[in-house]
């Protein structure tokens, strides 16, 4: 029951990191409720394919880059890989400039040297944690950004609104080019909800967890009540963002100014608990990202992998999740913006959904792999559904950002 629980407040406590932060408020600020059944519909969306992987890494002990290779090959396997790996460079990358303008909040030291102290911080993290306690830590300090959905009901929302805006319709706008930010932050929220490295670092840890066929009824209790709870999250900045800051005309970029929020309400103590939130949410999201680009390039190539081991027994998976650290560090201290970094994270993200998700449909669904457990009618149902609503954000996802100047409009 413990790690049953753990396991749910894990995955509520890292649903939220940057790029869903930054959207999320950004769109309620722009567009109100308008985008809240987009949280919605993204948050089943991760629901069925998290509980896939979690059910095939359970049964089969595949996590989804072996799959990968298995179902589609190596040539088009190795093209998913190196844009899974490009993408969660990007992200590891804006999650450490994320954390840096965390950490400058308190003490004024330049940028880079924050960036600097936040990549020997998330080495040393890795390095020495065992798996699980850098889910715990990492995943419950990320539960402090409950301060925004106690603020979204201190906003007083009109519940009616709010719930006539998680049925999925496009609002009344005034021009085409707000159509196409409209459409653009549509596509972005869901990619920030359905990131690939979710999946990925997911499925892997539940085999490092080494689950067996008898936790896929625990599997699909934590992927549940775990995404629904951090999808209240999501909402809640959505709500934040047309209570608090579009009243007040500000367009909140930086996680210091969504934090104001809480410091209205709540004073100093409100500032530091959303601060905190924050800082644990990055640096949880941080290293995901970079353990998972290493699982995957581990995966695709069969060299052993996973915390659980040494280094000196994975040594090349050790070498490659440093590697992607100093890169993603290299990256952000070129002085790129983070947001901009997380922007073109999110949208690329999107673009590889499709290539992830497909093979993972196609074993959970195959009885000759899967037996007794592979996809009933409603997971083959949502599976296919949702492959056809990732295709189409993929093929619209970077014409909308280029007509939109990146969500400038």
């Amino acid at each position: 029951m413990l790690e049953l629980f753990l396991g749910i407040l894990t995955a509520m406590g890292g649903f939220v990191e940057i790029g869903e932060l930054t959207f999320a408020v950004n769109a309620g600020s722009k567009f109100g409720y308008g985008l809240l059944w987009v949280a919605g519909v993204g948050t089943v969306g991760i629901i069925v394919y998290g509980e896939m992987a979690g059910r095939v890494a359970a049964v089969r002990g595949q996590p989804v880059f072996n799959l990968i290779r298995e179902r589609v090959g190596f040539d088009a396997g190795l093209v998913t890989l190196v844009a899974a790996v490009a993408v969660n460079v990007l992200t590891c990358a804006a999650e450490i400039g994320a954390i840096a303008l965390v950490w400058q909040l308190f003490v004024d030291w330049p940028y880079r040297a924050w960036v600097a102290v936040a990549f020997g911080f998330l080495v040393l993290v890795v390095w020495v944690l065992p798996f699980q306690w850098i889910e715990r830590v990492f995943g419950l300090g990320g539960l402090l950004l409950v301060v925004f959905l106690v603020i979204a009901v201190m906003e007083v929302p009109d519940l009616g609104e709010v719930g006539a805006a998680f049925v999925p319709r496009v609002p009344a706008l005034e021009s085409t080019q707000e159509y196409l930010l409209y459409a653009y932050y549509t596509v972005a929220l869901l990619s920030s909800i359905m990131l690939p490295y979710e999946v990925y670092f997911y499925s892997s840890g539940a085999v490092e967890d080494r689950w067996k066929p008898s936790d896929v009824r625990r599997n699909r209790l934590i992927v549940v009540v775990g995404f629904v709870l951090g999808s209240l999250l999501c909402a809640a900045l959505i709500i934040v963002g047309s209570q608090f800051f579009a009243p007040r005309h500000i367009e909140p970029q930086l996680p210091g100014v969504v934090a104001t929020s809480a410091a209205a309400h709540f004073g100093v103590a409100g500032l530091l608990i959303a601060i905190a939130g924050m800082f644990f949410a990055f640096a949880g999201a941080a290293i995901e990202t970079a353990l998972s680009a290493a699982y995957g390039i581990a995966q695709f190539f069969g060299w052993p992998w996973g915390r659980f081991r040494p280094p000196r027994e994975a040594s090349r998976f050790t070498i490659t999740w440093l590697a992607v650290f100093a890169l993603a560090t290299a990256v952000i201290l070129t002085g790129v913006d983070p947001v901009s970094v997380v922007e073109y994270s999110i949208v690329f993200s999107v673009v590889i959904l499709p290539l992830t998700y497909l093979p993972l449909l196609l074993v959970a669904g195959d009885r000759r792999v899967m037996g007794e457990y592979a996809n009933g009618p409603i997971a083959r149902v949502l599976g296919w559904l949702y492959m056809g609503i990732v295709t189409v954000a993929a093929l619209a996802a970077i014409p909308l950002l280029i007509l939109t100047h990146g969500g400038q409009g």
